[in-house]
């Protein structure tokens, strides 16, 4: 059984029943009876149209599932009963899925966690991990949100801006190694900047490709992080930076500039450079100021940080650290990496350390702790 081609089709399956009728709850109930009826039947039956067989079959179970009560059977009278068995429309239902998660009734950090459910498939654990709440809380936000958009229907979508937030966080979900979503997320930011006239989405699919380019020398061998500075460049794809740039060069031309432009012209200037010492950290910092304007984002400023570091040297970076909350995500390791740079390795090899402890990943962790034993030998054969 493939998977991968089940979870690739829940979410347009899903949302083919709730523009047909079926509030959102009912159609998730019916949309999973639906895949464990094709993991019993097609490993011995395959068939020739899995998403419309999909469709057949859970619409059959929403139906049965509406004859049982008296206000469901006016919904199903409403939706014209059953459609005929064959292909399903070949309009990306899963784009309108994600305007419908995105409802104006729901707050963003419920929109996101939905969509993030029905359509990128995470599981409730994964989400919670994301946002660092209990499993229990998080499936009661959910469970609050499919009752929010139940009968809503997808002539009203949802806001832009919360659809880019949660394309942005489907992204990065796809480079945690739990679950791979960054190309999906890719397809479906392209697919939006081709039919809505907005900039951001143009940059949003701008940053994406950035990112994506660089992913393939983001990680060694042995599964190890490597840091942007000690990237094999050539293993960028130039491709996907020459799309990226293109696409941010015609959005900022709008002059409507939105945060997603401001971090791809960061990461287009990190790509733009043949080598680490050719970066533009100047620049760098001049878009930072304007991300930072734009979103008022502390971990944006903490990244400020860091570039200033490179900018004006290293004690120019630790005073504008110093001015950050040192509870912020990787401040001790930006801290480390910025006393490193000043000369001063037994302090950053204590903060690698540190930083290692509180690291949220077993890869992030496993880099600082290697940091940290090089510094460590590299101060014993200066002892020496």
């Amino acid at each position: 059984m493939d998977e991968a081609l089940l979870r690739g089709l829940t979410p347009g399956v899903l949302a083919i029943l709730v523009r047909r009728g079926a509030d959102f709850a009912a159609a998730e109930d019916a949309v999973q009876e639906a895949l464990v009826e094709a993991v019993r039947v097609w490993p011995a039956a395959p068939v020739r149209d899995p998403k419309g067989w999909l469709v057949t079959v859970a619409w059959r179970r929403f139906l049965d599932a509406t004859r049982a009560d008296a206000a469901r059977r006016r919904r199903e009278e409403r939706a014209g009963g059953e459609p005929a068995p064959g292909p399903a429309l070949s309009a990306d239902d899963t784009l309108q899925l994600y305007f419908l998660c995105a409802h104006p009734s729901l707050s963003p950090s419920s929109a996101v966690a939905l969509t993030l459910r029905a359509v990128g498939g995470l599981t409730t654990r994964q989400i919670a991990e994301a946002y660092l709440v209990p499993e229990a809380t998080m499936a009661q936000r959910i469970s609050r949100a499919k009752r929010t958009v139940s009968g809503a229907r997808l002539d009203r979508p949802g806001d832009v801006a919360t659809v880019l937030r949660v394309l942005y966080l489907v992204f990065n979900e796809g480079y945690s190694g739990d679950v791979d979503l960054a190309a999906e997320a890719i397809r479906l930011t392209r697919q939006l900047a081709s039919v809505i006239d907005h900039p951001e989405a143009a940059g949003l699919l701008a940053l994406m490709l950035l990112h994506h380019a660089r992913r393939a020398a983001r990680t060694a061998r042995d599964g190890s992080l490597v840091p942007l500075a000690e990237q094999d460049r050539g293993r960028w794809d130039t491709q996907l930076i020459t799309e990226g740039v293109a696409l941010l060069q015609a959005a900022l031309a709008r002059d409507r500039l939105g945060e997603f432009q401001a971090q791809a012209a960061i990461a287009a200037l990190h790509a733009d450079a043949r080598t680490v010492e050719e970066t533009d950290w100047v620049q760098i910092v001049e878009w930072y100021d304007e991300l930072a304007r734009l979103t008022d984002n502390p971990v944006v400023r903490l990244n400020r940080a860091v570039a200033v570091g490179e900018a004006d040297g290293p004690r120019a970076g630790l005073a504008a650290l110093a001015a950050l909350d040192p509870a912020l995500p990787r401040h001790t390791a930006a801290a480390a990496h910025l006393h490193e740079r000043a000369g001063d390795l037994p302090l950053a090899a204590r903060l690698y350390t540190e930083a290692a402890a509180q690291a949220t990943s077993l890869a992030e962790r496993a880099h600082l702790t290697r940091q940290a034993a090089r510094l460590n030998g590299e101060s014993g054969a200066r002892g020496a």
